[in-house]
């Protein structure tokens, strides 16, 4: 069915309600934000005269909330000039603009006679057919359609989204009673396909599926913490990165969300669930009311599970609760032997094996909480989905786990899950019971480079649907592998496309993955039409392995760095000038090298999320692997007649001088690092190697042409330089930056500038090459560079002098 949304309506500019309004202003969606009028005025509005009756105290709220949302970090927005994309309004004045929008969200506080008055005002004034849905997290659908009429309820749907919604990809469908299949179909598609979320179809039971299957988790862990006798420390280490989870883990998760926000779902559940056999589970534990007693929330009233002080010294530390004495104290070191047997094992999904034959306290852990997961997650089919994948899907996207609780359970092992769970007094269920009779050995399968999931009346394995639009290299590895080295992989995407995919650790570019890119330009040169260079790791690439750069340093081998360095700049290069398309796919972070290969690129196809950026600075050092060349170069193709060409090449400089990083693929357009008219977003990470093949066989169906080298690159030489000098001078003469901050700003204004050439001139791509390549090596005998390197790779973050 084709039904356009041009403009949505958004009711309720709380948090979730703005942060609702600012993820369809990304996607390009013009947005009516509509909130109540205040009842009372402000003592600034009485001071200046104002009166319930202006229209800037009528709309105050929306509009503080939104500017308050707007200012927030992380930022709701790929842009902040995709605000203006928001106009915002109150619903005694502008109820009546809903008649002109495509979609109503109504996300109003949690009560149903409010929901209720804001759906008798929709109907008044919305026309016939528009989409209708609520962002409730618990009040049933049919409660919210009482009174409604046969179109509205045609048309309404709950369409639950996560906080922040913008990073957040969970987006729950849950159909009322009487809503058109076509309506239910289309919001699952536009979810997936403009939104960028993974739409999960979910029945109206309380709180659906991701915060029924979520809130279990942390209420049993609340009831497990003091069984066990593990402290909050102990449980983030056991419940983070090490099981693929977010670095927040448990405690400081509940911390951000707010403790009262998981109270009251918490709440819901217990209230509405008395048949759940874990019904117990969900009565809060003493130390829990107690600390909603004292309103210690978390991060929202500055104490929760973790509280931020200042000690006698004057400095900065986060003190943790004893859940015991309920008192704070000085956080504690948590370490298990268990966990250091995991050390080597890249994958969270490869770790689980071993995590579960722990001997140690954690492996208790695991044992126990595993055991009660799967119990509770069988016996959730079917009364909150009919499709075991879509409760994995939910807690991948909704909760940031890398995998959900039935892939763990095949990673165990589902007669293990079993054992484990009779242990602890606990039964399969018996479609479990069933299913291990028949021979099934796993809950997923992988054929023919798709997904298949045990479907449970059927009692066989079925091709998991809306794969189509997706390329899963998981999938894929290991049948359709061309070529391998110990960083790196080639695949065949078909259709005479490959992909190159690193696989070093973090995705650092060494030797392995630049010997993995020139592979993959021979044979794709040689015997295919394009490549593709992407992944679907957490980031794309952290940067060029700055500690194979340190050791040479040291060693003082500078005829091997130097070799090192050319070969990166070469490899860059020929990703530009081969006689295929290359296409590079760059998500999360996409640092130092990872950014100077997507902007050597012939197209860059990002994900919006996408953090990109220069960031050399803060390891003593500038860009080597033609990134300074490359900025050089674009401010030199964006002079324009009439432009102070030194304000433009100073704006390119200084975006490398301050190590800057886009917070989104939309950002890194300002900063000269994407290309308009050239590079594409896409908004769905699951979409981005898929539509990268589509452009690389596009190109190369169109008559790709292997490019010119440049050499009409103009530089401004002595001009330039003497402009940067004497401002890097001023600001180290004010303390602004360090003698040695000094120091790389002036190698990186020499490069920018062409040199000291005595006037503007035309050069070639290799003259910068050179210059940038020298500059790089004379910083690395600098000793202040090295022990920022040396801090980097011990700490992970840079240091500045």
């Amino acid at each position: 069915m084709k039904r356009p949304i041009n403009k949505i309506a958004v009711i309720g500019s709380g948090i979730m309600g703005s942060g609702i309004a600012c993820h369809f202003a990304n996607i390009g969606v013009e947005v009516l934000l509509l909130d109540i009028v205040p009842f009372e005025l402000t003592e600034k509005e009485k001071a200046k005269g104002l009166t319930l009756e202006d229209k800037i105290v009528r709309n105050r709220l929306v509009n503080d909330n939104l500017k308050a949302s707007l200012k927030s970090k992380p930022s709701p927005i790929y842009s902040q000039k995709f605000a203006n994309r928001i106009s915002t309004g109150n619903l005694s004045d502008d109820i009546h603009k809903i008649k002109d929008v495509d979609w109503i969200i109504e996300v109003v506080v949690e009560r149903l006679d409010i929901k209720q008055k804001v759906f008798e005002q929709v109907e008044k004034h919305r026309k016939p057919g528009t989409l209708i849905t609520s962002n409730t997290s618990g009040i049933p659908i049919q409660f919210m359609n009482e009174g409604r009429s046969e179109d509205f309820q045609q048309h309404f749907a709950v369409t639950h989204f996560f906080n922040p919604p913008r990073y957040l990809r969970l987006f729950e469908v849950v159909p009322g009673p009487n809503c058109k299949q076509e309506v239910t179909d289309f919001l699952m598609m536009y979810g997936e396909k403009f939104l960028g979320k993974t739409s999960v179809l979910a029945k109206d039971t309380p709180a659906f599926i991701g915060n029924r299957i979520g809130i279990f988790g942390i209420q049993s862990l609340f009831h497990q913490v003091k069984e066990l006798g593990l402290t909050i420390e102990e449980v983030d280490k056991l419940t983070g990165p090490v099981i693929g989870r977010p670095k927040s883990a448990t405690f400081r998760t509940v911390d951000v969300v707010g403790l009262d926000t998981l109270v009251h779902v918490a709440n819901g559940i217990y209230k509405n669930c008395p048949n759940d056999e874990a019904h117990d589970l969900f009565k809060l534990p003493d130390f829990i009311e107690k600390m909603m007693e004292n309103k210690w929330l978390g991060s929202k009233t500055g104490q929760g599970f973790y509280k931020k002080t200042v000690n006698a010294e004057g400095k900065k530390e986060i003190l943790s609760l004893d859940l015991d004495t309920l008192e704070y104290r000085e956080k504690k070191r948590a370490k298990f032997a268990t966990l250091e047997l995991t050390k080597t094992i890249d994958k969270p999904i490869d770790r689980f094996k071993v995590l579960v034959g722990g001997k140690d306290k954690a492996g208790e852990f695991y044992r126990k909480n595993f055991a009660a997961m799967f119990a509770y997650v069988q016996n959730r089919i079917p009364e909150i989905s009919d499709e075991l994948y879509r409760i994995d899907d939910a807690m991948k996207a909704g909760f940031g786990w890398e995998n959900g609780p039935f892939e763990i359970w095949d990673a165990v092992g589902i007669e293990k899950g079993v054992e484990l769970m009779k242990a602890e007094g606990l039964e399969p269920a018996s479609w479990v019971t069933e299913m291990i009779a028949a021979g099934e050995k796993s809950f997923y399968t992988v054929k023919d480079g798709a997904t298949y999931y045990y479907d449970i009346p059927a009692k066989a394995q079925t091709k998991k649907p809306g794969q189509d639009a997706f390329i899963i290299l998981d999938n894929i590895r290991k049948s359709n592998e061309v070529w391998k080295n110990s960083e790196a992989v080639i695949e065949d995407l078909g259709d005479g496309i490959i992909n190159l995919e690193f696989q070093s650790k973090m995705n650092t570019i060494g030797g392995g993955v630049l010997a993995g890119i020139n592979k993959a330009i021979d044979l794709a040169e040689k015997d295919f039409q394009g490549l593709v260079i992407g992944n679907q790791a957490a980031n794309f690439s952290v940067g060029a392995n700055i500690g194979m750069i340190f050791m040479m340093a040291v060693e003082q081998e500078y005829d091997e760095l130097n070799m090192a360095i050319k070969m990166f700049q070469n490899t860059m290069m020929r990703a530009r000038y081969s006689s295929i398309p290359v296409i590079v796919a760059p998500h999360g972070m996409t640092l130092g090298g990872g950014c100077e290969l997507s902007m050597h690129a012939d197209k860059v196809v990002a994900a919006a999320e996408t953090y990109i950026g220069l960031v050399e600075f803060g390891v003593g050092v500038i860009p080597g692997g033609g990134g300074s060349k490359e900025m050089a170069l674009r401010a030199a193709d964006t002079f324009r007649k009439g432009d102070v060409e030194l304000n433009v090449l100073q704006e390119y400089f200084m975006t490398i001088g301050m190590a800057k990083v886009a917070t989104s693929a939309y950002e890194a357009f300002d900063m000269g690092i994407l290309q308009k008219g050239k590079d594409i977003v896409v908004v769905n990470k699951d979409r981005q190697i898929a539509t990268a093949k589509a452009h690389a066989k596009l190109m190369a169906e169109s008559g790709y042409t292997q490019p010119v080298r440049r050499k009409d690159v103009k530089v401004l030489g002595k001009q330039a330089l003497g402009m940067f000098l004497v401002g890097t001078d001023a600001m180290e003469a004010s303390n602004y930056i360090s003698e040695h901050d000094q120091k790389i700003a002036n190698k990186l204004a020499y490069v920018m500038a062409g040199g000291d050439l005595s006037e503007p001139t035309l050069v070639s791509e290799d003259y910068l090459l050179d210059i940038e390549r020298e500059a790089f090596l004379s910083l690395c005998t600098e000793r202040k560079t090295l022990e920022r390197i040396q801090h980097m790779l011990k700490t992970g973050k840079p240091l500045r002098n």
